[in-house]
C-alpha cells in the first residue's frame, strides 16, 4: 500500500488540507472558508470551533478527491496564521454577545499600546526580535487581554498559537513549537527557557510564577511527533485512522519556507535563499548558521524552521491585502471586478492579463505604472522599522478613471512591494545576512508577472517550485518527518521539492527605471514618516 501524507494550512481566511506522496507530489486539495470578524476599533476575531469544523472538513473532502484509502495516510502536519487562541475562558475576548469568538487574529493591532510600553523597557529579550516588539506578536496581546479582560484572562486554561491549538485538538499533547514560541511569543529556544525576567517586568508576572504553565513548559521542535498521534476524537472528525501521527508544526509563512528554500533544480541552499511568501501579508526567511542581529527584522530566531538553524523573519503587515485595498480605491474597481469575475478571474490576475498584453516582454510593464508611485503601508512597516503606525502614501494621480489607469495603479503596487522586499533585503545583507536568490511561495506571488516585477524591483532570480501549493507541501514535509519516513527537515526539504522555473531580472533601461523608481520610494517613506512625527502631537492637541 502507498504511503500518503497530509498538509493543513490554516490562513486568514479558510483552512485547506493537501494529500501529498513520499516524493511531494500533490494528488489533491480541499479548502473551506472560516469568517473573519471586524469591528470599527480594528479589533479582528475569529472562532478556534468554526476553524476546527473547516481543517475537519478539509481533511476529508481532500482523501475523498484523492481518492485514496484514509488508512494508507501516515502523517499530518499543521501550519497556521501566528493568532492567539484564548481557550478555555469563561467568556469570549471581545462582545458578549460572541463567546464563540476566542482568536485574536494576527492582524489583530488593539495590543499597540502595550507594544510601546514593552519596547519602553528594553528589556534584553527584544534584542531577538529585532529590538522592536509589535502588537502583531502575542506577549502585548496577552498584556491588553488581562488588562482589558481581566476576566477572561483569569480563567482561560491556555493561551495557544493557532498552530499549537491544532495539533492539540489533534492529540491533546501541550507541546509547542518551537517556531511559534520562539518568533512570537519571546520563547529563547537557543537556551531552551522562558525569560522570567521578562514577564515580570512587562506585566505577566503570573505566567511565570505558573511556570509557564498556560503558554508552554514543554517546547519540541518542528517535525517532532506529538502525543500518541492523531485521538480517537479527531480521527473520527478527519475521517482518518486513530495513531496517525502528527507533527508539530508552523507559522503558515514558515512552512512556506519549508517547502521552497531547499527545493532541488535550484539554489538548494538555504542559507543563500530568501523564502518569500506573499500572502494577505507578506513574510521573508531567510536562514544562517550563526545567529545575526538585525535591526527591525525578527530574529535571529533559534530552531523556528529549519532546526538546528537560525532564522531571521521579515515582512509586509499587508501585500495581497494592500493590493486589495489599493485598488478599491479606483473609480471603476467594481465594475472590472465583475468583468474579471465573468472571465473566472479575481481583478488582480484579469489586471495582470491586461498589462502583459499591452507590452512585448513582461519587464517592459513597469513602464506603465508611469509617475504613479505606491508606498504600499496600509497596515503598518513590518520590517525594517517594525512601526506599526506608518500609513500607505500614493504619489502621482491624475483624473484618469479608465481600465488602463487601474492596470497602472495595479503595476505601480506590485512595484512598490518589490521596493518593500528590496530594503528588506538590503538591510539583512548590511548586517552580514547572505541572499542570492528569492523563493517565492503564496497565491499573489505564483503569478508570472509577480515574480518578474518582483525580480527586477530586487535585482535578484526569483524561483517558483514545482508544486502550486508550497506551504501546505512544508506542512506535509512536517508530517512525513514524524511519520519517520524522513530523518529530519533538512532530508525532506529536497526530496519533496523541486523548482519549476525561475524569473531573472532584466539589465539596461528597465533595470535604471526601477533603480529610480526604488530611490523615490525611499524618498516617499521617509516623507510620510517626517509628516506623520510632525502632524500627529498638533492634531492630538485639536482633538483633545
Amino acid at each position: 500500500m502507498n504511503t500518503y501524507f497530509i498538509g493543513i494550512d490554516v490562513g486568514t481566511g479558510s483552512a485547506r488540507a493537501g494529500v501529498f506522496d513520499v516524493a511531494g507530489t500533490m494528488l489533491a486539495t480541499a479548502r473551506h472558508d472560516i469568517t473573519v470578524f471586524r469591528d470599527d476599533l480594528g479589533h479582528v476575531e475569529q472562532s478556534s470551533a468554526e476553524i476546527w469544523d473547516a481543517v475537519c472538513a478539509s481533511v476529508r473532502d481532500a482523501v475523498a478527491k484523492a481518492e485514496i484509502d484514509a488508512a494508507s495516510v501516515v502523517g499530518l502536519g499543521f501550519d497556521a496564521t501566528c493568532s492567539l487562541v484564548v481557550e478555555g475562558a469563561s467568556a469570549g475576548i471581545g462582545d458578549p454577545a460572541h463567546p464563540e469568538r476566542d482568536i485574536i487574529v494576527w492582524m489583530d493591532h488593539r495590543a499597540i499600546e502595550q507594544a510601546r510600553r514593552i519596547n519602553a523597557t528594553g528589556h534584553t529579550v527584544l534584542s531577538y526580535v529585532g529590538g522592536v516588539i509589535s502588537p502583531e506578536m502575542e506577549t502585548p496581546k496577552l498584556l491588553w487581554l488581562k488588562e482589558n479582560r481581566p476576566e477572561v484572562y483569569a480563567s482561560a486554561k491556555n493561551f495557544f498559537d493557532l498552530t499549537d491549538f491544532l495539533t492539540w485538538k489533534s492529540t491533546g499533547a501541550l507541546e509547542r513549537s518551537s517556531c511559534t514560541v520562539t518568533c512570537k511569543w519571546t520563547y529563547l529556544a537557543h537556551e531552551d527557557r522562558w525569560d522570567e525576567s521578562y514577564f515580570r517586568e512587562i506585566g505577566l508576572e503570573d505566567l511565570a510564577e505558573e511556570g509557564f504553565l498556560r503558554i508552554g513548559q514543554r517546547i519540541v521542535h518542528p517535525g517532532t511527533p506529538l502525543g500518541n498521534g492523531l485521538n480517537a476524537e479527531a480521527a473520527a472528525a478527519m475521517g482518518l485512522r486513530p495513531g496517525t501521527a502528527v507533527a508539530a508544526g508552523l507559522i503558515d509563512a514558515h512552512a512556506g519556507g519549508i517547502g521552497t528554500v531547499a527545493a532541488r533544480g535550484g539554489a538548494q541552499n538555504a542559507k543563500t535563499s530568501l523564502g518569500y511568501v506573499f500572502g494577505t501579508s507578506s513574510c521573508t526567511m531567510t536562514t544562517t548558521a550563526e545567529p545575526k542581529f538585525v535591526p527591525g527584522v525578527w530574529g535571529p530566531y533559534y530552531s523556528a524552521m529549519v532546526p538546528g538553524m537560525w532564522l531571521n523573519e521579515g515582512g509586509q503587515s499587508a501585500a495581497g491585502a494592500a493590493i486589495d485595498q489599493l485598488l478599491s480605491l479606483h473609480p471603476q474597481a467594481e465594475k472590472l471586478a465583475k468583468i474579471a469575475k465573468a472571465e473566472g478571474l479575481g481583478l488582480p490576475q484579469w489586471l495582470a492579463k491586461q498589462a502583459l498584453a499591452t507590452v512585448g516582454q513582461p519587464s517592459d510593464v513597469v513602464g506603465l505604472a508611469g509617475q504613479l508611485q505606491v508606498l504600499p503601508e496600509f497596515l503598518g512597516n513590518r520590517a525594517p522599522f517594525a512601526d506599526p503606525s506608518a500609513r500607505a502614501a500614493v504619489m502621482g494621480l491624475g483624473i484618469e478613471s479608465g481600465p488602463d489607469s487601474l492596470v497602472a495603479l495595479y503595476v505601480a503596487g506590485l512595484c512598490g512591494l518589490g521596493y518593500g522586499l528590496r530594503q528588506i533585503i538590503d538591510t539583512q545583507v548590511d548586517s552580514g545576512v547572505c541572499v542570492a536568490t528569492i523563493s517565492v511561495s503564496g497565491g499573489a506571488g505564483t503569478h508570472p508577472l509577480t515574480r518578474q516585477i518582483l525580480a527586477d524591483a530586487t535585482g535578484l532570480s526569483v524561483e517558483v517550485t514545482a508544486c502550486p501549493e508550497p506551504v501546505l507541501l512544508g506542512s506535509a514535509m512536517l508530517a512525513a518527518v514524524a511519520a519517520k519516513i524522513y530523518p529530519d527537515l533538512q532530508a525532506a526539504m529536497p526530496a519533496m521539492s523541486s523548482v519549476a522555473g525561475r524569473n531573472e531580472p532584466t539589465a539596461g533601461a528597465v533595470r535604471a527605471l526601477h533603480e529610480a523608481r526604488y530611490q523615490a520610494f525611499l524618498k516617499t517613506q521617509k516623507l510620510a514618516r517626517e509628516m506623520r512625527e510632525n502632524i500627529e502631537p498638533l492634531l492630538a492637541a485639536v482633538l483633545r
